[in-house]
């Protein structure tokens, strides 16, 4: 694949961040998908941290009706955050809210691998974290989401 062809296969594994594909290409080829994410993982953690906020703040909030990657549509779905009660869904507006009021950027957390509960449970937890944790939480949550994204892509 050119260079052109594959970001535009996996040009949208990083929420609106493409780049990430693009430069991952560098290092091809792959033996296995694992060894593709952990690339792009690589490309990730050697982001400045102006590019990786840049990234964290690509995310949407979760449980929003505001327009968002099909990606994201597709995963919150999976633990029905997009059929959320008007109660559920003002606490997550009033969780989202507090979070970015304290860190700055939109929770992020790989929605695959919870339910609504242990996801409102998560919010309240890393409320309680540094700016400096939640950075690297938000980065590692980031990897895992495109991990998910990958295997199912490859899956298609």
């Amino acid at each position: 694949m050119s260079q052109a062809e594959f970001t535009e296969a996996l040009g949208s594994i990083f929420e609106h961040t493409p780049e990430i594909a693009s430069e991952a290409w560098r290092s091809l080829p792959f033996e296995n998908v694992l060894q593709l994410h952990r690339t792009m993982a690589e490309v990730v953690n050697k982001m400045s941290a102006d590019d990786q906020l840049k990234l964290i703040c690509a995310h949407p909030d979760l449980g929003s009706k505001f327009k968002m990657a099909e990606a994201s549509v597709q995963e919150q779905s999976t633990v029905g955050l997009d059929q959320l009660s008007a109660a559920e869904y003002n606490r997550f507006q009033q969780l989202n809210d507090a979070y970015k009021e304290k860190f700055g950027f939109p929770f992020i957390i790989a929605v695959r691998n919870h339910t609504k509960d242990t996801i409102l449970k998560a919010f309240e937890q890393r409320l309680e974290n540094d700016p400096q944790i939640e950075r690297k939480q938000a980065i590692a949550e980031i990897i895992e989401i495109a991990r998910w994204r990958l295997t199912l892509a490859i899956s298609n």
